[in-house]
Protein backbone atom coordinates (compact mmCIF):
# COMPACT_ATOMS: atom_id res chain seq x y z
CA UNK A 1 0.00 0.00 0.00
CA UNK A 2 1.35 3.46 -0.92
CA UNK A 3 0.15 6.70 0.63
CA UNK A 4 1.07 10.14 -0.78
CA UNK A 5 1.88 12.62 1.99
CA UNK A 6 2.46 16.38 1.86
CA UNK A 7 4.08 18.17 4.81
CA UNK A 8 4.19 21.96 5.12
CA UNK A 9 4.89 24.56 7.76
CA UNK A 10 2.00 26.71 8.98
CA UNK A 11 2.60 29.18 6.13
CA UNK A 12 2.08 26.45 3.55
CA UNK A 13 5.74 26.04 2.58
CA UNK A 14 6.57 22.38 1.83
CA UNK A 15 9.16 20.56 3.94
CA UNK A 16 11.09 18.15 1.73
CA UNK A 17 14.10 17.29 3.90
CA UNK A 18 12.40 14.93 6.36
CA UNK A 19 13.66 11.36 6.66
CA UNK A 20 11.84 8.09 7.15
CA UNK A 21 12.28 8.18 10.93
CA UNK A 22 10.09 11.31 11.14
CA UNK A 23 7.02 9.39 9.95
CA UNK A 24 4.69 6.88 11.58
CA UNK A 25 1.74 5.26 9.83
CA UNK A 26 -1.35 3.64 11.30
CA UNK A 27 -4.14 1.65 9.70
CA UNK A 28 -7.35 1.39 11.74
CA UNK A 29 -5.22 2.66 14.67
CA UNK A 30 -2.73 -0.21 14.35
CA UNK A 31 0.81 0.99 13.62
CA UNK A 32 2.33 -0.48 10.47
CA UNK A 33 5.94 -0.77 9.42
CA UNK A 34 7.08 1.61 6.70
CA UNK A 35 8.51 -0.50 3.89
CA UNK A 36 9.23 2.19 1.28
CA UNK A 37 9.98 5.90 1.47
CA UNK A 38 10.71 8.44 -1.26
CA UNK A 39 10.11 11.98 -2.45
CA UNK A 40 8.42 11.74 -5.81
CA UNK A 41 8.99 14.04 -8.76
CA UNK A 42 7.03 11.91 -11.21
CA UNK A 43 4.92 13.62 -13.88
CA UNK A 44 1.31 14.38 -13.02
CA UNK A 45 -2.03 13.98 -14.70
CA UNK A 46 -4.21 16.91 -13.64
CA UNK A 47 -7.86 17.51 -14.40
CA UNK A 48 -8.64 21.21 -13.99
CA UNK A 49 -12.18 21.90 -12.72
CA UNK A 50 -13.15 25.49 -13.57
CA UNK A 51 -16.12 27.33 -12.10
CA UNK A 52 -18.02 29.31 -14.77
CA UNK A 53 -21.15 30.02 -12.74
CA UNK A 54 -22.78 33.46 -12.72
CA UNK A 55 -21.01 34.57 -9.55
CA UNK A 56 -17.65 34.31 -11.34
CA UNK A 57 -18.49 37.10 -13.82
CA UNK A 58 -16.26 39.74 -12.21
CA UNK A 59 -13.50 37.21 -11.50
CA UNK A 60 -13.13 35.36 -14.79
CA UNK A 61 -9.99 37.12 -15.98
CA UNK A 62 -8.25 36.52 -12.65
CA UNK A 63 -9.36 32.88 -12.56
CA UNK A 64 -8.15 32.32 -16.14
CA UNK A 65 -4.81 33.90 -15.21
CA UNK A 66 -4.58 31.52 -12.24
CA UNK A 67 -5.05 28.52 -14.54
CA UNK A 68 -2.41 29.89 -16.94
CA UNK A 69 -0.01 30.34 -14.04
CA UNK A 70 -0.56 26.73 -13.02
CA UNK A 71 -0.05 25.48 -16.60
CA UNK A 72 3.20 27.45 -16.89
CA UNK A 73 4.74 25.15 -14.27
CA UNK A 74 4.15 22.05 -16.39
CA UNK A 75 6.96 19.52 -16.45
CA UNK A 76 7.83 17.14 -19.31
CA UNK A 77 5.25 14.33 -19.58
CA UNK A 78 2.66 16.18 -17.48
CA UNK A 79 -0.82 16.05 -18.98
CA UNK A 80 -3.96 18.08 -18.37
CA UNK A 81 -7.68 17.95 -19.04
CA UNK A 82 -10.32 20.63 -18.51
CA UNK A 83 -13.85 20.57 -17.09
CA UNK A 84 -16.03 23.66 -16.76
CA UNK A 85 -19.15 23.80 -14.63
CA UNK A 86 -22.11 26.04 -13.92
CA UNK A 87 -25.61 24.51 -13.96
CA UNK A 88 -23.94 21.33 -15.17
CA UNK A 89 -20.46 19.97 -15.66
CA UNK A 90 -18.92 19.62 -19.10
CA UNK A 91 -15.66 18.09 -20.32
CA UNK A 92 -13.99 20.59 -22.67
CA UNK A 93 -10.64 18.89 -23.27
CA UNK A 94 -9.46 15.34 -22.69
CA UNK A 95 -5.93 14.63 -21.52
CA UNK A 96 -3.25 16.41 -23.50
CA UNK A 97 0.33 17.54 -22.98
CA UNK A 98 -0.43 20.61 -25.12
CA UNK A 99 -1.21 23.26 -22.51
CA UNK A 100 -2.12 25.75 -25.24
CA UNK A 101 -5.16 23.61 -26.04
CA UNK A 102 -6.38 24.05 -22.45
CA UNK A 103 -5.85 27.81 -22.80
CA UNK A 104 -7.78 27.95 -26.09
CA UNK A 105 -10.77 26.16 -24.63
CA UNK A 106 -10.74 28.27 -21.49
CA UNK A 107 -10.80 31.49 -23.50
CA UNK A 108 -14.31 30.65 -24.78
CA UNK A 109 -15.81 29.94 -21.35
CA UNK A 110 -18.39 32.51 -20.25
CA UNK A 111 -20.05 32.75 -16.82
CA UNK A 112 -23.72 31.88 -16.33
CA UNK A 113 -26.04 29.80 -14.18
CA UNK A 114 -25.73 28.09 -10.83
CA UNK A 115 -22.91 26.02 -9.29
CA UNK A 116 -22.87 22.23 -9.77
CA UNK A 117 -19.53 21.76 -7.98
CA UNK A 118 -20.07 18.21 -6.72
CA UNK A 119 -21.21 17.02 -10.16
CA UNK A 120 -18.09 18.58 -11.68
CA UNK A 121 -15.76 16.80 -9.25
CA UNK A 122 -17.63 13.54 -9.93
CA UNK A 123 -17.09 14.00 -13.68
CA UNK A 124 -13.43 14.83 -13.04
CA UNK A 125 -13.06 11.66 -10.96
CA UNK A 126 -14.37 9.64 -13.90
CA UNK A 127 -12.11 11.51 -16.32
CA UNK A 128 -8.98 10.93 -14.22
CA UNK A 129 -9.33 7.18 -14.78
CA UNK A 130 -8.20 7.83 -18.36
CA UNK A 131 -4.95 9.41 -17.20
CA UNK A 132 -1.61 7.99 -18.32
CA UNK A 133 0.51 9.02 -15.32
CA UNK A 134 0.52 7.38 -11.91
CA UNK A 135 0.26 10.66 -9.99
CA UNK A 136 -3.25 12.03 -10.45
CA UNK A 137 -4.76 15.24 -9.10
CA UNK A 138 -7.91 17.29 -9.50
CA UNK A 139 -7.41 21.05 -9.26
CA UNK A 140 -10.58 23.06 -8.58
CA UNK A 141 -10.88 26.82 -9.23
CA UNK A 142 -14.12 28.11 -7.70
CA UNK A 143 -15.63 30.97 -5.71
CA UNK A 144 -18.14 29.14 -3.55
CA UNK A 145 -20.02 26.06 -2.52
CA UNK A 146 -22.48 23.86 -4.37
CA UNK A 147 -26.09 24.78 -5.12
CA UNK A 148 -27.12 22.75 -8.17
CA UNK A 149 -25.65 19.19 -8.10
CA UNK A 150 -27.42 15.87 -8.35
CA UNK A 151 -24.69 14.25 -6.27
CA UNK A 152 -24.41 14.90 -2.53
CA UNK A 153 -21.19 15.54 -0.65
CA UNK A 154 -21.32 12.09 0.97
CA UNK A 155 -21.82 10.39 -2.40
CA UNK A 156 -18.89 12.33 -3.81
CA UNK A 157 -16.60 11.39 -0.91
CA UNK A 158 -17.54 7.72 -1.36
CA UNK A 159 -16.58 7.95 -5.01
CA UNK A 160 -13.28 9.67 -4.22
CA UNK A 161 -12.40 7.01 -1.63
CA UNK A 162 -12.39 4.44 -4.41
CA UNK A 163 -10.27 6.61 -6.72
CA UNK A 164 -6.52 7.06 -6.45
CA UNK A 165 -6.65 10.84 -6.82
CA UNK A 166 -5.96 13.93 -4.72
CA UNK A 167 -8.16 17.02 -4.78
CA UNK A 168 -6.57 20.47 -4.55
CA UNK A 169 -8.57 23.68 -4.69
CA UNK A 170 -8.28 27.44 -4.79
CA UNK A 171 -11.44 29.05 -3.41
CA UNK A 172 -12.08 32.73 -4.12
CA UNK A 173 -13.60 34.79 -1.30
CA UNK A 174 -15.89 32.06 0.04
CA UNK A 175 -14.61 29.31 2.31
CA UNK A 176 -16.71 26.23 1.43
CA UNK A 177 -16.23 23.69 4.20
CA UNK A 178 -17.39 20.90 1.91
CA UNK A 179 -14.52 21.56 -0.50
CA UNK A 180 -12.08 21.57 2.41
CA UNK A 181 -13.44 18.21 3.61
CA UNK A 182 -13.19 16.72 0.10
CA UNK A 183 -9.59 17.87 -0.27
CA UNK A 184 -8.63 16.64 3.19
CA UNK A 185 -10.17 13.21 2.60
CA UNK A 186 -8.00 12.66 -0.48
CA UNK A 187 -4.75 14.06 0.92
CA UNK A 188 -4.98 17.31 -1.02
CA UNK A 189 -5.41 20.86 0.22
CA UNK A 190 -7.93 23.68 -0.24
CA UNK A 191 -6.57 27.23 -0.19
CA UNK A 192 -8.83 30.16 0.62
CA UNK A 193 -8.11 33.45 -1.17
CA UNK A 194 -9.69 36.51 0.47
CA UNK A 195 -8.45 39.08 -2.08
CA UNK A 196 -7.85 38.70 -5.81
CA UNK A 197 -4.37 40.16 -5.48
CA UNK A 198 -3.47 37.15 -3.29
CA UNK A 199 -4.48 34.67 -6.00
CA UNK A 200 -1.07 34.33 -7.75
CA UNK A 201 0.65 33.56 -4.43
CA UNK A 202 -2.01 30.95 -3.63
CA UNK A 203 -1.51 29.23 -7.00
CA UNK A 204 2.25 29.21 -6.45
CA UNK A 205 1.76 27.63 -3.02
CA UNK A 206 -0.64 25.05 -4.43
CA UNK A 207 1.80 24.13 -7.18
CA UNK A 208 4.68 23.69 -4.72
CA UNK A 209 2.54 21.44 -2.54
CA UNK A 210 1.52 19.26 -5.48
CA UNK A 211 5.16 18.98 -6.59
CA UNK A 212 6.57 18.27 -3.09
CA UNK A 213 5.15 14.92 -2.10
CA UNK A 214 6.44 12.02 -0.03
CA UNK A 215 5.38 8.53 -1.03
CA UNK A 216 5.19 6.15 1.92
CA UNK A 217 4.75 2.44 1.43
CA UNK A 218 3.64 -0.04 4.07
CA UNK A 219 2.28 -3.55 4.31
CA UNK A 220 -1.32 -3.61 5.55
CA UNK A 221 -1.13 -7.32 6.22
CA UNK A 222 -3.89 -9.51 4.86
CA UNK A 223 -6.49 -7.17 3.36
CA UNK A 224 -9.96 -8.46 4.22
CA UNK A 225 -12.30 -8.69 1.25
CA UNK A 226 -15.07 -6.99 3.16
CA UNK A 227 -15.70 -3.94 1.00
CA UNK A 228 -15.22 -1.74 4.05
CA UNK A 229 -13.36 1.55 4.35
CA UNK A 230 -10.09 1.34 6.30
CA UNK A 231 -8.73 4.49 7.90
CA UNK A 232 -5.09 5.51 7.53
CA UNK A 233 -3.41 8.00 9.85
CA UNK A 234 0.01 9.63 9.50
CA UNK A 235 2.07 11.14 12.32
CA UNK A 236 5.07 13.35 11.52
CA UNK A 237 7.67 14.51 14.02
CA UNK A 238 8.53 18.20 13.45
CA UNK A 239 12.17 19.14 12.82
CA UNK A 240 14.08 20.57 15.75
CA UNK A 241 13.01 24.13 16.49
CA UNK A 242 9.60 23.75 14.84
CA UNK A 243 6.59 23.07 17.02
CA UNK A 244 3.81 22.37 14.50
CA UNK A 245 3.35 21.11 10.97
CA UNK A 246 0.47 20.63 8.57
CA UNK A 247 0.26 17.15 7.10
CA UNK A 248 -2.03 15.99 4.29
CA UNK A 249 -2.52 12.37 3.25
CA UNK A 250 -5.07 10.09 1.70
CA UNK A 251 -7.24 9.13 4.65
CA UNK A 252 -7.82 5.50 3.77
CA UNK A 253 -8.91 2.95 1.19
CA UNK A 254 -11.88 0.73 0.44
CA UNK A 255 -11.07 -2.97 0.55
CA UNK A 256 -12.29 -5.21 -2.28
CA UNK A 257 -15.35 -7.35 -1.75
Amino acid sequence: MQIPVTVTDLRGQPLIALNRAAFRIFEDEVERQITAFSITDAPISATLVFDSSRSMKARMSDARAAVEQFLNTAMPSDEFSLIRFSDRAELLTGFTQDTSEISRQLAFVEPHGWTALFDAVCLATQQIRKAHNTRRVLVVFSDGGDNNSRYSESELISMLREADVQVYAVSLFERPRSLERIAEETGGRALWVKKLEDLPAAVETLNRQIRSEYLIGYSPGEIPKDGKYHRVRIEVKPPEGMERLRTSWRRGYTAPE
